[in-house]
């Protein structure tokens, strides 16, 4: 067996990730809508950073029917007098503002607030969630409701420029699905196991959110946003992942804690069981994180062969469809792209510590246990 064969999978995989790169679907600037958009955030201790979010919401422009509603999850901070305070500084009576309920036996917060939200935009056509964390551009929902019409589909997964803590973890995030998920068969594809969004900035028909049966059909799933994906598939509608990163920026996470936190809570919800879980971070581990750890060996034991070559091939790939996905999702393309076997070898840490977490029941999310 030639010594080169085991790039080919990477060299495919790299092809793959550019392709996907290129048919990534993007929302214009300067669209217009003419449809009633309800913009529904969910708050729960949000007061430190909810200020940038809701300036923003109120900035947008191109959508002159555009309701704003926020919901305060029973805070202990003061997100709701802050909430007020904004929407007094521009006008009043621009934001919606409610007092959530405790989720009930069988539901997490987060499904819990979001069905709420939807419940006071019945009247709306399209439905656009949003994050605390999330900053959008003045004209980021008239371009987004324009490429879900554009595209005629049910759900639109607009995925937010990441900013803030975790330059190594979070690219992962977008280089996984351009890495492995044929975009464009994944939106013709009837299958509810083949789909993929982002919670942070989903929009979506308000006829084909309720006909799925709206986050109630999520209501105890930790990953809400890929099980409100699925059950649209489900029902018969059709979901596509958009690069958003020229219109919207999500500093997901403030500090190291706290993305540990985050991920802790939900990667072992990512996978099947633990067996498929510990399938994946190998292959992962093998393929883009052990050809760096091979150089410097390969150069002692084969020093004359083709051992150092190809694990230096083997790692510039891996970097190369990191480059590749960086550039397309308006990440840093350098020098991050080349800790990419750091990365992997963190998001396998990661992964094992959420199945731990989970097993001994310590997972918990914003004074919530999980």
């Amino acid at each position: 067996m030639t010594p080169w064969l085991p790039l080919v999978p990477l060299l495919l995989l790299t092809a793959h990730t550019a392709i996907n790169a290129l048919l990534l679907r993007r929302p214009p600037r300067n669209a217009t809508c003419d449809e009633h958009v309800a913009v529904l955030l969910p708050l729960r201790n949000e007061a430190d950073r909810l200020t940038p979010c809701l300036t923003s919401l109120l900035a947008q422009r191109g959508v002159p029917n555009l309701t704003i509603h926020v919901l305060d999850d029973n805070s202990t901070d003061d997100t709701a007098g802050l909430v007020r305070a904004i929407d007094a500084a521009h006008g009043g009576d621009r934001i919606h503002l409610s007092t959530g309920t405790t989720p009930p036996p069988g539901w997490l917060g987060k499904p819990h607030a979001c069905r709420q939200l939807a419940a006071h935009a019945r009247d709306a056509g399209v439905l656009v969630f949003v994050d605390a964390d999330v900053v959008l551009e003045p004209d980021a929902i008239a371009g987004a409701v324009a490429t879900l019409r554009e595209s005629r589909v049910t759900l639109l997964s607009a995925y937010p420029k990441i900013s803030g803590t975790g330059r190594l973890a979070q690219p992962l995030l977008q280089w996984s699905w351009l890495t492995f998920l044929p975009l464009r068969l994944m939106e013709r594809s009837r299958r509810p196991s083949l789909a993929a969004a982002g919670g942070q900035w989903l929009i979506v028909d308000s006829a084909g959110y309720h006909r799925a049966g709206g986050h109630e059909a999520v209501r105890d799933d930790i990953l809400e946003d890929i099980g409100l994906a699925r059950a649209v598939k489900r029902s018969g509608g059709r979901i596509a992942l958009a690069d958003g990163s020229r219109l919207a920026n999500c500093q997901m996470y403030t500090s190291w804690p706290e993305l540990v936190s985050g991920y802790s809570k939900s990667l072992w919800a990512s996978f099947g069981s633990a067996t498929g879980a510990a399938a994946v971070v190998v292959v992962l581990l093998l393929g883009y994180a052990l050809p760096l750890a091979a150089i410097p060996v390969t150069l002692v034991v084969d020093a004359g062969g083709s051992g150092p070559l190809v694990a230096t091939a083997a790692y510039l790939l891996g970097v190369t469809g990191r480059m590749i996905s960086a550039a397309a999702t308006g990440g840093r393309v350098l020098p991050d792209s080349l800790a990419h076997p750091i990365s992997i070898t963190l998001f396998a840490w990661l992964t094992a510590r959420s199945f731990h977490m989970r097993r001994h029941g310590r997972l918990s999310w914003r004074g919530r246990q999980l």
